[in-house]
């Protein structure tokens, strides 16, 4: 079947669903078998096409080093020789598997992107549970913070002298007090 118009015979095409043959001014080829489908039937699961685990990717994962191998386009009985081929290469550590875990003593809190709190004082990793400097071994005589504590307060200080020397305190201290001894006059 060809599709089109009796002035544009070339535009458009028929689904190939065996159900549908509607005619489509903007048809859409399947990448896994390579036919033209109508709108609704675009989806390699609408037209139950057979080939729909063609150039699909999954990612396996290493069950020795828990490292994730990216694969496309294979089939079940590839993903153990794919492993075997990892396993064999070198990249395959055991040692790899192991998790940063919580420095506090008797906390196994494995550290992970959502469950890590940098310490603001000392600059250690650990877990949420223990992120306040008293629930860790927290260095609190950390030279590298109290510099910064001591600098932002002496700029608190310059700037609180350097107002208190202008006479901005006295004018709403003028105007103030004149509202508060009102003056009123008898007829």
């Amino acid at each position: 079947m060809e599709g089109g118009t009796e002035a544009y015979p070339d535009l458009g095409r028929h689904c190939q669903l065996s159900d549908c043959h509607q005619l489509d001014f903007l048809p859409f080829t399947c990448h896994a078998c390579q036919k033209v489908f109508c709108v609704e039937h675009r989806s390699c699961k609408s037209h139950e096409c057979p080939k729909s685990d063609f150039n699909s990717r999954m990612v396996l994962v290493c069950e020795i080093c828990s490292m994730s191998i990216e694969t496309t386009g294979c089939q079940v009985e590839d993903h153990k020789a794919i492993l075997r081929k990892h396993e064999e290469s070198g990249d395959c550590d055991p040692k790899k598997k192991k998790k940063p875990t919580c420095p506090v003593k008797r906390c196994k809190g494995i550290l992970t992107f959502s469950n890590t709190s940098t310490c603001k004082t000392c600059r250690i990793q650990v877990c949420l549970r223990h992120r306040f400097p008293a629930d860790h071994p927290c260095n609190r005589t950390s030279s590298s913070s109290q510099p910064l504590v001591k600098e932002a307060n002496n700029k608190f200080l310059t700037a609180l002298l350097a107002r208190n020397g202008k006479d901005c305190g006295n004018k709403s201290r003028a105007s103030s007090s004149s509202l508060a001894n009102p003056s009123v006059k008898a007829c």
